[in-house]
């Protein structure tokens, strides 16, 4: 699987707090061998971003990704609730 980043998540990715940064590489293995586990709480989102999808790294924060074609998924945003505003 190759996992794409924006360089919009990856601008927000370097200001994250370490902690949600280590969380975030954590999921993201998890991620790259079960998009559906469980412990991602991966879900579809609605409304303006009915194409995307979002999955938990830590408490509030969610990254946005895109299933980019086959095997190819892009890492749209990552943050709080605030980043489907």
């Amino acid at each position: 699987m190759l996992i794409c980043t924006s360089s919009e998540f990856r601008k927000v990715f370097k200001k994250l707090p370490k902690y949600v940064r280590d969380k975030a590489k954590e999921k993201e293995i998890i991620f790259r061998n079960n998009p559906f586990d469980i412990r991602l709480n991966t879900h579809k989102l609605h409304g303006k971003y009915q194409d995307y999808w979002a999955f938990t790294v830590v408490k509030q924060y969610r990254i946005m990704f895109v299933f980019a074609g086959s095997n190819v998924i892009d890492f749209v945003d990552i943050g709080t609730h605030k980043i489907y505003k």
